[in-house]
């Protein structure tokens, strides 16, 4: 059965993975103009980068809204090639042209800083799990904590634009960030029907249903991809001592 959420809930799963997606085009118009790149070749990036994104959110809405991430009663579960596609994609674009780009032209604070992301969005997360729209386990008042790495990267991004910042401090939190996107993943899996882990009750559905399909598709692939970027500049700026 679809969920039943309000306004409120739904307004939040359609606007912060649109506003996600065009964090991703203004940083890439932001790091090709700091690296010198011309005007036209940065207008013809960020036109085929929002046009990527374009697609792969209408592509995910289309396959939620066929009902096929919702069959958990073959083997493998098609939500199974969606966890693969998330993490193939995360990883992907962070080790891609683009997150070469994004690395080398974006100063560090930015890329810390994109993360804050995931405060909002966990304050949305209590609201649907107040709604019974998802489980409880799932939020912060359950064992979901991701929502310290959303407060600690405006905290850290903003330190880091003040002052100089060990590379330590900033692997630090970059390790406990991915471990908690780490667990808060871990956890949906585990709620899915195939495991039922948290009890009949407690079931992680909603995620099959547009527009709640951006949790995973958008928003997790961009929180997977921040911490991969983090590491990329780190051991950049290491090599250039």
């Amino acid at each position: 059965m679809r969920p039943a959420a309000s306004a409120l809930v739904t307004g939040g799963f359609v606007i912060m993975p649109l506003l996600v997606a065009a964090m991703l085009v203004a940083g890439v118009e932001w790091a090709g103009r700091r690296l010198g790149d011309d005007a036209a070749v940065r207008r013809r990036r960020a036109v085929l980068v929002a046009a990527g994104a374009a697609a792969w959110m209408v592509l995910a809405a289309l396959i939620a809204a066929s009902g096929v991430l919702r069959r958990f009663d073959t083997v493998p579960p098609p939500f199974a090639f969606l966890v693969l596609a998330v993490l193939a994609l995360g990883f992907g674009l962070s080790f891609s042209p683009l997150g070469t780009l994004l690395v080398r032209g974006l100063p560090l604070w930015a890329l810390v800083g994109s993360q804050v992301f995931r405060f909002p969005l966990e304050l949305v997360m209590h609201q649907a799990a107040v709604e019974g729209v998802m489980p409880v386990q799932m939020t912060y008042t359950g064992r979901n904590f991701d929502i310290l790495t959303g407060i600690s990267a405006g905290v850290l991004g903003w330190w880091l634009t003040r002052a100089r910042v060990a590379p330590s401090t900033v692997a630090l939190w970059n390790v406990l960030g991915l471990a908690l996107l780490v667990n808060v993943v871990t956890i949906a899996i585990l709620s899915t029907p195939l495991f039922r882990w948290y009890g009949n009750d407690r079931l992680n559905t909603f995620v099959t249903y547009p527009p709640f399909i951006w949790l995973p598709a958008v928003l997790v692939t961009a929180a997977l991809a921040g911490h991969v970027l983090v590491w990329r500049k780190l051991k950049e700026e290491r090599a250039s001592g």
